[in-house]
């Protein structure tokens, strides 16, 4: 099994986020995860809340080992080709460490606050599934053409490529049956989902037949999940070993509201 932390930025500086982030990277964290919100979910709406895509580029440059992403990259937040230059902007910076997660954005509430187009969750499942298409494409060849309903590419060339190749790894976070789970079969690397172990086990298994209908191996398609260090240490080492048995080789966890004191103890217990 292997770790990453979730040291979403809510009510944080960038001072405290950057200690929290180097203190999972010296822990033996595998990666580091930031939020792709413009405030915070938890706490005061109106407390600090730093903006993620120029985090990870801060992050890369302050850290050595540890790699990094947002769980998950809202779709409708920003053009694909947009995002697509960022995102291997931070595999430069980073030495090759980024992590791309994508998924179809979900907080209406935030689109509707700063005029942010939030189409039906069918119309934002489409548009994650061109979006990830014309990413790929720019990631991969020069002079990249797409024609799709909402995004189009003519002739399109972006230079450097990641550091990664053929590009860093592809996350897409979600697990609704009819359009994500046959989305994610297609193009993820990583499939990101929630859930009780039993609803997990299902949802895997399905999409292992789509994966298998779609023409790839299931086995290409890695399975991460969450687990909450606020646990008691008994309930991670349980949930863990559940998640393994069902295939998962990778958690998120949850940073708790103890800090430290909650988190050395889970590192000594539940990864060593």
């Amino acid at each position: 099994m292997r770790y990453g932390i979730d040291v979403s930025q809510h009510q944080l500086t960038w001072e405290g986020l950057l200690e929290r982030t180097r203190w999972a990277e010296e822990a033996g964290f595998d990666g580091a995860w930031v939020f792709d919100h413009f405030k915070a979910l938890y706490g005061d709406p109106s407390g600090p809340c730093l903006e993620g895509w120029t985090l990870l580029a801060a992050l890369a440059a302050r850290t050595d080992r540890i790699r990094l992403g947002t769980l998950v990259t809202g779709v409708t937040y920003r053009h694909p080709s947009i995002l697509t230059t960022e995102a291997i902007t931070v595999d430069h910076v980073s030495g090759g460490r980024l992590e791309l997660a994508m998924g179809a954005a979900w907080h209406s509430g935030e689109h509707e606050e700063f005029g942010i187009e939030f189409p039906t969750a069918a119309g934002r499942i489409h548009r994650l599934e061109e979006a990830v298409q014309v990413m790929r494409l720019l990631m991969t060849e020069d002079g990249a053409n797409f024609n799709g309903r909402y995004f189009s590419l003519k002739d399109a060339s972006y230079n450097p490529k990641p550091v990664q190749s053929p590009m860093p790894p592809l996350w897409i976070g979600g697990s609704g049956e009819k359009l994500m789970l046959p989305l994610i079969a297609r193009h993820a690397d990583v499939w990101h989902a929630g859930g009780s172990i039993a609803t997990l086990k299902r949802k895997s298994d399905l999409l292992n037949r789509h994966a298998e209908e779609a023409g790839r191996d299931p086995g290409d398609i890695r399975r991460a999940s969450y687990l909450a260090a606020s646990d008691p240490i008994d309930e991670c080492k349980k949930h863990r070993d559940e998640l393994e048995t069902a295939g998962f080789d990778y958690v998120v966890v949850s940073w708790p509201a103890e800090g430290l004191e909650r988190m050395e103890p889970f590192v000594a217990e539940v990864m060593n």
